[in-house]
């Protein structure tokens, strides 16, 4: 008996869905990537890791980026925030030009990166001190952000008595203590157990409701990326290069239940296509036996 279901097109998207991207259109364009090019010297030669990557990024969207392993995602990510430069090409945050790091632009790695001697109010206070702020209002802005993450009862815990999620959570609220418009997330969720992985996605769209942030999240996880974004950036590998941008036709808010919806499903398998063309087949690596070869197990 054939199980096979008949996925729609990933394309065709629900009245309120189009009506969603047509207003995402109209807002500014928060971040602008032109012609991003980068460069590496090696002892074997010039390595391209990215060639002429261009996309816009509206304000308040969510935009993940995704791409199999060596297409430059990490590297992307660290020359938008400042941490690397480009070889060739453009940034801009709502028009302005930038080729460093600065207060408009926001980073959550995938480790935690929290201070392990400070609390974590003192870690979402360092900031904001660090601008200048008072103490005082360090302190009742740091409040505010723990509270939003929902981690009001641990504001005086140390980070080695966090869980990974809360660590993360921290982070994140550092981050966001600092004001940024545009916050990038280098697969934040990826040290995470798979339990943990999906109550942080749903924080994650609770925090983005809440704030006027602009969200660029890197991942290698196709669920991850169709769940969280409104539109996704696949790239390409070797060099990276921006082989499509996908218009997620999951309406929102989202839910868990959607990941065996349909039209979830269209999009995951269309990405995922993309990133493992069918008929390339992946080649086996050398195996050394170490046991007397045994038919019962194969």
């Amino acid at each position: 008996m054939s199980t096979h279901v008949e996925l729609p097109s990933y394309r065709e998207q629900a009245p309120e869905v189009a009506a969603r991207f047509a207003r995402l259109q109209q807002r500014p364009v928060a971040l602008e990537v032109s012609g991003l090019t980068k460069k590496f010297e090696t002892p074997r030669g010039v390595v391209t890791a990215l060639s002429d990557v261009s996309f816009s990024v509206h304000k308040r969207e969510l935009m993940c980026v995704i791409g199999p392993s060596g297409c430059g995602k990490s590297t992307l990510v660290r020359i938008l925030a400042g941490l690397e430069t480009a070889t060739a090409g453009e940034l801009k945050v709502y028009g302005e030009p930038v080729s460093g790091p600065g207060p408009d632009r926001g980073m959550v790695f995938q480790g935690y990166t929290l201070f392990p001697w400070l609390s974590v109010k003192e870690n979402v206070m360092f900031g904001p001190k660090m601008a200048g702020k008072s103490s005082f209002t360090a302190e009742r802005e740091a409040r505010e952000w723990i509270d939003l993450v929902g981690l009001a009862k641990f504001e005086n815990s140390y980070p080695h008595q966090l869980s990974g999620g809360m660590k993360q959570r921290v982070a994140i609220a550092r981050a966001l203590a600092n004001q940024p418009r545009v916050l990038f997330m280098d697969e934040p969720f990826g040290a995470l157990d798979a339990q943990t992985r999906c109550k942080m996605q749903s924080y994650l769209l609770d925090i983005w409701k809440n704030v006027d942030i602009t969200i660029v999240f890197i991942t290698h996880d196709l669920d991850e990326a169709v769940f969280l974004s409104d539109r996704i950036l696949v790239l390409d590998a070797n060099p990276g290069r921006v082989a499509e941008i996908v218009e997620v036709p999951v309406p929102r808010p989202r839910s868990e239940q959607q990941l065996f919806d349909p039209t979830f499903m269209a999009t995951r398998k269309h990405i995922d296509h993309m990133m493992h063309p069918p008929g390339q087949e992946q080649k086996e690596a050398p195996v050394l036996r170490m046991a007397v070869a045994d038919p019962d197990v194969i």
